[in-house]
């Protein structure tokens, strides 16, 4: 394990892979009955952690939020289906994501967001059902109108607003600047006054996503009480009832030696924000993803070869940036252990690194095919399996599966309720 990884994981001892990984793991590991062996290449999914992480977040939210999952993150069936009972609703960035959801319940509630809705995306979107609608621009407003008149629909709707103020510093940054999110601030009048004469819509309230993968808990705290700040001004200004805030989601996981975003000041920080009850009857709504799903999912990937160049040692894993591309698209050495594999079936000498620092390369014909780049490893031999922690969020579905068309990773779904291993 490098050092970076065994920081991390002092700092958030949830995400230490449980027993149940570690018995998969073994059972990767080991030869097929017959003898034969295919090198390992998974995506591993603890529903059991994700449902003890979700619960631990409830646990202490204060009773005017509700936590919704962004299913950006990550929208595999099983993590929607191990989160339906436990969250309030969903967020949907796309109709497909939207569909997926209905394949699983056609009635949780969802609200559809993102800055490119087409027509049809909307009226499939209110055919399905969806409790809200993020209206992004004051085009998008006026589309959703029309269509809401031509169903004889009256559809709830929040607006994005991207605010003019300087906002705390985080991986991704979607407001306070000039970005293609949310409706430009000196633009909400209008948007205001169009939507409140339209008696096919109901403004609600106000969406404000404004960063993303946030560490500092208490810096996101200030953010929220900005968003309830400057709602409140508009609701006094324009005398509207406001049924909902969505303050988005943004709480960091970190890759790094960094601490992860601390959920428990974070509420903590919000109670007497709360308790001054700034807006009376409203929801404030939170949608993380990565926070939700991160810590549940781990990649893993078998050293095929053991290599040199220039002076350099090079790890030729069975996997990549085609099955997981967080570490390449964001540019950080992934988190990761070692995991010893005893079976070694060739007569001739076993290639191993000790005390090294190696590259973690996948098996694309591409340099950019990096995982994690000089990193140290107590021991490194092929045939051992490299598991890559935090791998649950923005791992297989934002990545080129079909980029020289390597097979596919397995995904296994493991969960100590039922001690079963679900594969896909």
């Amino acid at each position: 394990m490098t050092s970076a990884a065994a920081k991390i994981l002092a700092q958030a001892p949830w995400s230490l892979p449980s027993e149940a990984i570690r018995r998969c793991l073994a059972a990767l590991a080991e030869p097929a009955p017959d003898g034969t062996r295919e090198p390992v290449c998974a995506f591993l999914y603890d529903l059991a952690a994700l449902r003890e992480h979700v619960s631990a977040m409830l646990a202490g939210l204060p009773q005017p939020c509700r936590l919704y999952y962004a299913v950006k993150a990550n929208p595999d069936r099983r993590l929607i289906t191990t989160l339906l009972p436990l969250v309030a609703g969903f967020e949907a960035a796309s109709i497909g994501e939207i569909r997926r959801i209905r394949e699983v319940s056609d009635s949780a509630p969802v609200i559809f967001g993102g800055p490119g809705k087409k027509d049809a995306e909307l009226e499939e979107a209110l055919a399905l059902g969806v409790e809200r609608i993020h209206v992004e621009s004051l085009h998008e407003l006026r589309r959703l109108n029309l269509i809401a008149e031509r169903r004889g629909r009256v559809v709830p709707i929040l607006l994005r607003v991207n605010l003019h103020d300087t906002l705390p510093e985080a991986t991704v940054t979607m407001a306070g600047r000039a970005t293609q999110f949310g409706i430009d601030e000196p633009q909400v009048e209008e948007a205001i006054e169009e939507a409140r004469c339209s008696p096919a819509l109901r403004l609600d309230g106000f969406h404000m996503h404004s960063i993303s993968n946030n560490l500092d808990a208490r810096l996101h705290a200030r953010l929220v009480a900005t968003y309830l700040a400057r709602v409140r001004g508009w609701a006094e200004r324009f005398d509207l009832e406001i049924r909902c805030v969505d303050a988005g989601g943004g709480f960091g996981v970190s890759y790094d030696e960094r601490p992860d975003f601390d959920w428990g000041l974070f509420v903590e920080a919000l109670r007497p924000l709360l308790a001054a009850d700034p807006l009376p009857g409203a929801e404030l709504l939170f949608e993380p993803g990565r926070y939700i799903a991160a810590f549940c999912g781990y990649y893993v990937a078998e050293v095929i070869d053991l290599k040199q160049s220039h002076g350099r040692h090079f790890a030729i894993l069975r996997g990549g940036t085609h099955h997981f591309r967080l570490p390449a698209s964001w540019q950080h050495d992934h988190p990761f252990e070692v995991a010893p594999c005893h079976h070694w079936p060739y007569p001739f000498p076993r290639p191993a690194l000790e005390g090294q620092r190696v590259t973690l390369a996948g098996e694309l014909c591409t340099p950019k095919d990096v995982l994690a780049r000089e990193v140290t490893v107590a021991r490194l031999r092929v045939a051992d399996l490299v598991l890559f922690h935090r791998a649950g969020a923005y791992g297989w579905t934002i990545s080129h599966h079909d980029f020289l068309g390597h097979a596919h990773p397995r995904h296994l779904y493991l969960d100590c309720h039922d001690d079963k291993e679900l594969v896909r």
